[in-house]
């Protein structure tokens, strides 16, 4: 990444609040087009911090980042391996914890991530309370709640999307413990690194969970591996 250039992306699930924080950072500097093979709209723009170019690229609107619809294959395909310099999570602030099952599978991506709960007026509205200090705290990620319809949190949002993106700021998100099932992971890791080149584009621990899951565009993505591809795969299944 060229430190003057910053590459942002912005996920979330419908209804989040997402496009107002797109069109506030972009204002009129916006373009739509399609993504390849797909047609799911692509919306992009830009906007300058202190003289530096960040360009935005707005996904599609998802509640997870499976591989079952076109919006969840393209906002996956865009992250991995694209590898956007910071991706901000656009949460519903009223409803917190149906958002953070997105947020946590962007962490298993290895990704930077800030978190951005808008909407914050709409749930002061309703008596709720974000403690942002101790959310942060929890995940290993900044926290910046807005309320983006009326500007409020804005500037504090693109001062940390650069600082993050630019790398003048270390994240160091919490990583989810499987438990029982943290010994298969490893060894779907260790076979991978020792045997493929998959992690020189993808996290190893993100191909081992989404393996275990059974998904499908990952597998189509290891059988494709010229010579160890079934053979890592019977490995995975057995």
């Amino acid at each position: 990444m060229k430190p003057d250039k910053v590459l942002l992306a912005l996920a979330g699930q419908p209804n989040c609040g997402k496009s107002t924080v797109f069109n506030a950072l972009t204002g009129a500097s916006q373009h739509v087009a399609n993504y390849p093979g797909v047609t799911v709209d692509k919306m992009s723009g830009w906007y300058k911090h202190g003289g530096n170019k960040v360009e935005v690229v707005d996904l599609p609107g998802t509640y997870s980042l499976t591989s079952y619809s076109p919006e969840e294959r393209v906002s996956r395909d865009f992250i991995l391996p694209d590898n956007p310099s910071v991706v901000v999570n656009v949460l519903d602030a009223t409803n917190l914890k149906r958002c953070l099952y997105l947020t946590f599978q962007l962490l298993e991506m290895e990704v930077p991530v800030i978190l951005n709960p808008n909407m914050m007026d709409v749930a002061e509205k309703r008596g709720m309370e974000i403690d942002a200090a101790v959310l942060s705290k929890s995940l290993g990620i900044p926290v910046i709640p807005t309320a983006m319809k009326s500007g409020r949190g804005k500037k504090e949002l693109i001062d940390v999307i650069f600082e993050v993106g630019s790398g003048q700021r270390g994240i160091h998100p919490v990583r989810i413990d499987y438990a029982e099932m943290e010994h298969f992971i490893r060894e779907i890791e260790e076979k991978f690194s020792s045997e493929s080149h998959l992690g020189d584009s993808y996290p190893l621990r993100w191909l081992a969970i989404k393996l275990m899951e059974g998904d499908s565009e990952v597998r189509r993505m290891v059988q494709k591996e010229k010579n160890p591809g079934e053979a890592l795969l019977a490995f995975v299944d057995g």
